[in-house]
């Protein structure tokens, strides 16, 4: 009887123990699984193409290396064909007939009767005015694959799958034809620019640890994936190239390019130029070209070439040469804020629609005033921290590239003004505000396509995106910010930050918990809100008492101004963030109070005077908090 019921009773024991182990096991996978260490992919391009400039067709050669960092095993990769969203019916063409508020150089308006109708213009593109990007000849590791094209994006079904750790080399032939400029890349702009050559190769989507990001071209921003690029572009002699990377051969090419005292003479009755970029460490190869540009190159700092090419316009060209001190003048000071610009050339080029950031140039329109030329290569340039270096992605976190060089720009562009204003961000408090009011907002997680208006999601990306860094400096002071930025350059540049990591650069300056700013303030439309109620008199002292009535919560700073033209503040902080700013004006006493947890909609405190003796209270006097009702933070004494 007892063997019988000993080894059973063994057995049990024992698989408890083996179940028990598993399910440790298998807990710790798990929490490892969450905490793997980062990774990126890479890639290394080798592109040949050669332009013809009486068609603007172009046929290439692209060869890439891929390098799989991922734990994933690849079986499909993606690409993106953005030229061919400037086709009759293509996804670019359908929003521009849908949205609400169509981006107007995108359109023509019409007058119909009583109502202005705006049409798309690529909705009547002729076949010569089209653009497309044809792929053939798909190949890897010498083996060929078919491969499907649906609108913007290439889908290609590997022929063997890419292992974690591994590489596979994929080449390609492709045939493409630049379409009149509509959007940002194009020929033959408003301004007589011929060739704005942005998004105009076969360009493999990025894959990371959400997945493969191979959204549709549909007008907004872009995400790829870091690595090398080896381009050659064979294009009649008489052009100027300006663009991403650095002129392997140059003293061929001459152009402005050429070492000091070299003279460059090509050989007569040369027809074509091929000129050999080499651009390491980026995400992306832009270039522009032209028979007029006039080609400036400027020392910047730390040894920077800076080039300036754009048209020989008499009427324009003293603005150019204004704006190429101030450009040395802005980096230096973007350079000091943020962090060194990491290459050695950078290049601003008349050419695109308005102003838009590639690696190491940018593309902006070169006519007009000389304060918008300056503006526009401020905020362009200040892109090179904020998305080519810091490499968020534009699709689905707008505002931490837009946002964040909205904010150095406004800070640059007061540093080197004549007149510096104390607040010079007031212009993204005021688009804020208008949004709201509007009551149009999305939340920040909002994906850029899918704003019902382009309105809100530029308010969203610019000005929202510009005050979550506004506001950080209310939360942690001016000091901590800025040595915020510093870290979150240091930790992520040439990386692809996400929202999380700007938040976990300031909280391990700060030691502070802003979880809750990051959920409020960019997942929801949640608002800030406080007033100040009636003071009220108690003997020789007075009981002030705030409230919360916005859904968002924020630490209080309080100045009171009393008759006898003395100061003092007082700082309230939120108990949600475990932190105590410093004194932002030590020349003012400052008393800090018992913190505000946000169930308390109300908090009441004690002036040691009477209400007879104050003359006005103020909530946030630094205006740097985005209270959407500034009538109820004031108190004044009539």
């Amino acid at each position: 009887m007892e063997e019988h019921f000993v080894l059973p009773f063994l057995f049990l024991t024992y698989m408890k123990k083996l179940l028990l182990l598993s399910f440790f096991t298998l807990s710790f996978a798990n929490l490892f699984a969450q905490s793997s260490s980062y990774w990126q992919q890479h890639v290394d391009y080798k592109i040949d193409v050669t332009m013809d400039v009486k068609t603007y067709e172009y046929k290439g050669k692209q060869e890439l290396v891929y390098t799989n960092n991922s734990p994933d095993t690849l079986r499909k990769v993606y690409y993106h064909l953005y030229n061919n969203a400037f086709q009759p019916g293509s996804e670019m063409d359908a929003r521009i007939q849908s949205i609400k508020d169509p981006d107007a150089r995108m359109v023509n308006k019409i007058n119909s009767g009583i109502n202005e109708v705006k049409e798309s213009r690529i909705k009547n593109l002729k076949p010569n005015e089209t653009g497309y990007l044809n792929i053939t000849n798909f190949r890897q590791d010498g083996v060929n694959i078919p491969v499907k094209a649906v609108g913007t994006i290439l889908e290609v079904t590997l022929a063997k799958p890419i292992l974690p750790n591994s590489k596979t080399t994929l080449k390609l032939d492709f045939d493409g034809q630049v379409p009149i400029q509509i959007r940002r890349s194009g020929r033959n702009n408003a301004e007589g620019v011929e060739l704005s050559m942005a998004q105009w190769y076969p360009k493999i989507a990025e894959f990371d640890f959400e997945g493969w990001h191979a959204d549709p071209y549909i007008a907004r921003e872009f995400h790829g994936v870091w690595g090398n690029f080896d381009v050659n572009i064979t294009i009649d002699a008489a052009y100027v190239l300006g663009g991403t990377g650095y002129l392997q051969n140059k003293n061929t090419i001459g152009h402005g390019y050429q070492d000091q005292g070299v003279v460059v003479t090509l050989p007569k009755g040369i027809k074509t130029l091929t000129w050999h970029f080499n651009a390491p460490m980026v995400h992306d190869f832009t270039w522009a070209a032209d028979k007029e540009y006039i080609h400036d190159v400027v020392k910047g700092p730390n040894n920077v070439d800076l080039h300036f090419l754009y048209k020989n316009n008499p009427k324009y060209i003293e603005n150019w040469k204004n704006l190429q001190p101030k450009t040395v003048q802005l980096m230096a000071f973007y350079n000091k804020t943020v962090g060194d610009y990491p290459y050695k050339q950078y290049s601003v080029i008349q050419g695109g629609d308005g102003g838009m950031e590639y690696a190491m140039c940018t593309l902006i329109l070169g006519q007009g005033s000389f304060e918008g030329l300056l503006g526009v290569t401020a905020h362009e340039m200040a892109h090179s921290w904020f998305q080519h270096v810091l490499a968020s992605n534009e699709s689905k976190h707008g505002w931490m590239d837009e946002g964040f060089t909205s904010f150095l720009e406004d800070l640059g562009m007061n540093e080197i003004a004549d007149k510096k204003v104390e607040n010079p961000f007031t212009g993204a408090y005021a688009g804020y505000f208008s949004m709201v009011n509007s009551g149009k907002e999305l939340p920040q997680t909002t994906h850029a396509d899918r704003f019902d208006e382009n309105r809100v999601y530029s308010i969203t990306s610019y000005s929202k995106g510009e005050l979550f860094l506004t506001q950080l400096m209310y939360l942690i002071g001016k000091e901590n910010l800025m040595k915020t930025l510093k870290k979150y350059y240091s930790d992520f540049k040439f990386k692809h930050p996400t929202p999380n990591d700007i938040k976990r650069s300031a909280e391990r300056i700060t030691g502070a918990n802003l979880d809750w700013y990051l959920t409020d303030w960019t997942q929801t439309t949640n608002t800030i809100d406080y007033g100040i109620r009636e003071p009220r008199d108690i003997g020789e002292k007075t009981i002030v008492t705030l409230e919360r009535i916005g859904r968002m919560p924020m630490p209080i700073d309080l100045l009171v101004e009393y008759t006898d033209g003395t100061l003092e503040s007082f700082y309230i902080p939120l108990r949600m963030m475990s932190f105590e700013k410093e004194n932002p004006n030590p020349a003012i006493k400052r008393t800090v109070l018992g913190d505000w947890a946000w169930a308390y909609p109300t908090m009441e405190f004690m002036i040691a005077k009477p209400k007879s003796a104050i003359k006005k209270i103020t909530i946030d006097p630094s205006s740097l908090m985005a209270d959407i009702k500034k009538e109820n933070n004031t108190y004044e004494l009539k």
